[in-house]
């Protein structure tokens, strides 16, 4: 049994095994994915997963109802985010 702490649908990602795809990057998003390699350290292949792995996230809470905030260190206001 894993000793992960991380709920059942990553768990069976994980035991179905790595899934190779060919993706074809806007320019924006080939420039994002280059920032977040910068800013993290990680590789391209880490930041993509990581960053599905948040957007599946944040699309369920707001699906669910929820609302997403953030705030930016500098301020005390929170900002509504809104996905279109």
């Amino acid at each position: 049994m894993p000793t992960s702490h991380k709920g059942a649908a990553a768990q069976e990602w994980q035991s179905a095994g790595p899934t190779r795809i060919t993706v074809n990057l806007a320019p924006k998003a080939a420039t994002a994915l280059d920032q977040a390699v910068k800013l993290t350290g990680d590789t391209k292949t880490d930041t993509i997963n990581r960053a599905l792995q948040i957007y599946a996230y944040l699309e369920k809470v707001t699906q669910e109802g929820g609302t997403l905030y953030t705030r930016a260190a500098d301020s005390d206001e929170l900002e509504r985010l809104y996905f279109v």
